[in-house]
């Protein structure tokens, strides 16, 4: 008998399942101790009963998931029998599991299961960063005037929600790997997984589709320009790829970089699951310097090249926030100038930053239980 308990693997696993309608079993790690949640999850594919804490339910038995598809393309998924679970996870999650995964039937090629793999996975990112990323707990997006729609606290809304919009939406958004976007304290962010595959980045349909969603932010949360974006990837090595790769393009004004002036990539870890709880918190970025250095110190946006603080005659640069648009900025900055720089990070982050910059760079690190316990779990 397993116990449909919140904040239990179970639970999770039901209620990311209920958002994202399949998840790729090569990626089951993102939910916690691996060798755990594969237990779990193989038990779940056979009979079993199902309970809730209280009883408040009657109990179901039946097999809850299934397995199909072969090698990087398995993927996990609810069988008919599990779906009365899912009115113990919210009221209109059966609902909206219904409409928004095709009653229950699911395309078997694999474009349209590569794209679900890659919407499922930046969804385990946020929920697993203890951000709302349940779209039947979020206020549906509007696009008839301007009114804050989006909550206060941090929110993700999946891409197939934007599409909800109109057709006009979706024709702007189904050719580019955008999977969704998140609303954090006044600041939005376009999010995009790459996996463990180089950025194909469209030039023209990521500018496309950022104006759609500077549209969507300024109706529904008076936000009126989008600078940043999130950029998922299964290895820091996936970044430095991205950013070798980017900076083979000519057209500038098609790079990512260009688009977006922040590109913060987080790895599909436990470590990129703990960058996300520091972005998402207000005044993140200032909080992280204030940490660091003195207020003195700090560099107010002022000179030529882009640095955090001026300190014992050095420049220093956090590379806490593992924003790779910037980092290019930064070498480029360090070729054509002869200023003593010093690079702060996680120790996480040391290895990219080392083979893009090369040894000549002071990097110093910092523990990131450091930085959390200073600014508040």
């Amino acid at each position: 008998m397993i116990t449909v308990r919140p904040g239990s693997h179970a639970h999770d696993i039901i209620t990311l399942l209920s958002v994202i309608g399949e998840f790729p079993v090569r990626s089951l790690y993102l939910l916690g101790n691996e060798r755990v949640i594969k237990a779990l999850v193989h038990r779940m594919t056979l009979l079993q009963e199902y309970r809730l804490p209280d009883d408040a339910q009657p109990r179901l038995t039946c097999k809850l998931l299934k397995i199909t598809g072969e090698k990087s393309y398995k993927t996990l998924r609810l069988t008919k029998a599990a779906l009365p679970i899912l009115d113990w996870i919210h009221p209109v999650a059966r609902e909206y599991y219904l409409g928004s995964f095709w009653n229950h039937r699911f395309p078997g090629d694999s474009a349209h299961r590569e794209r679900n793999h890659r919407v499922a996975e930046a969804a385990a990112m946020f929920y697993m960063a203890n951000i709302q990323a349940r779209a039947y707990d979020l206020p549906p997006f509007q696009n008839s005037e301007i009114s804050l729609t989006v909550p206060e606290y941090p929110a993700y809304y999946l891409a197939k929600d934007l599409k909800k919009l109109g057709e006009s939406e979706m024709n702007k958004t189904m050719f580019t790997r955008v999977t969704g976007v998140l609303f954090s304290y006044g600041e939005a962010y376009a999010v995009y997984n790459t996996r463990s595959a180089l950025m194909k980045w469209n030039g023209m349909g990521e500018f496309k589709t950022l104006h759609s969603l500077i549209e969507i932010a300024r109706l529904n949360a008076g936000i009126h320009k989008i600078q940043s974006a999130i950029l998922f990837g299964e290895s820091e090595e996936i970044a430095l790829k991205t950013i070798l790769e980017t900076e083979k393009n000519r057209r500038l004004e098609f790079r990512f970089d260009n688009i977006y002036q922040f590109i913060y990539f987080v790895p599909m870890n436990s470590f990129g699951i703990r960058l996300l709880r520091l972005f998402a918190r207000p005044n993140w970025k200032a909080q992280l310097n204030e940490l660091l250095f003195d207020e003195d110190d700090l560099s107010k946006n002022q000179g030529v090249m882009e640095y955090d603080a001026f300190v014992d005659g050095k420049y220093v640069y956090s590379f806490l926030d593992n924003d790779i648009a910037r980092l290019i900025r930064l070498r480029e900055a360090l070729q054509t100038g002869t200023h003593p720089f010093e690079i702060i990070c996680f120790p996480e982050q040391f290895t990219l930053l080392r083979k893009y910059l090369g040894p000549q760079i002071d990097i110093k690190t910092i523990d990131i239980d450091s930085v959390e316990d200073a600014m508040g779990r």
